[in-house]
């Protein structure tokens, strides 16, 4: 069954209208979505590469957990969902550290328009990454990265490691946030 989710004005308020996701994206209507970022406490950051058959960015290298916020979901419980449904885990709400509300446009050569208030989160990663159970309809592989090898990613097309062509600033950004939390 397709999620149906909330759709948003361009100021980031709700309209109080709902859509089948793909309806959402055919249309480019905005709506909420989460992004969790995973550190260790080493200072790594937990990426996984998306699903192969995922329709945007198969089998590049992406933030530890997204997802969309499903109609009359809050934004909160949408992470917490979507951190079990991914990575298999379960945190409590006092382990997500929110950041920032971002607003991001990607249009697609697939007809995709996604139109997104992306809600950002960090939380520190208590378990290793082979206790992670992976939702494999999603999720292809996770993998720790230092700042360096993501900045690696960032900088030159990296033949391995591919990540999601996102503004740059946006990685930078949450790394900053992570490298805080240790001093």
């Amino acid at each position: 069954m397709e999620e149906v989710i909330d759709i948003w004005n361009a100021k980031g308020h709700p309209t109080g209208s709902t859509a089948p996701k793909s309806v959402v994206h055919k249309k480019g209507w905005f709506h909420p979505t989460v992004h969790v970022w995973f550190y260790t406490s080493t200072g790594k950051i937990l990426l996984q590469k998306r699903g192969k058959h995922k329709q945007t960015f198969p089998n590049l290298w992406d933030v530890s957990v997204a997802g969309h916020v499903e109609a009359g979901e809050t934004i909160e419980s949408a992470a917490l969902r979507e951190i079990k449904e991914e990575i298999g885990i379960s945190i409590s709400s006092e382990n997500l550290n929110f950041l920032t509300i971002r607003k991001n446009i990607n249009r697609f050569a697939n007809g995709i328009i996604d139109c997104e208030f992306q809600h950002v989160f960090i939380s520190r990663l208590c378990t290793t990454i082979e206790q992670l159970n992976l939702q494999s309809s999603e999720v292809e592989d996770v993998r720790l990265f230092t700042f360096d090898e993501i900045k690696l990613c960032m900088d030159i097309k990296h033949p391995e490691f591919k990540i999601v062509p996102a503004d740059m600033n946006y990685y930078q950004f949450v790394m900053d946030h992570i490298r805080a939390t240790f001093i």
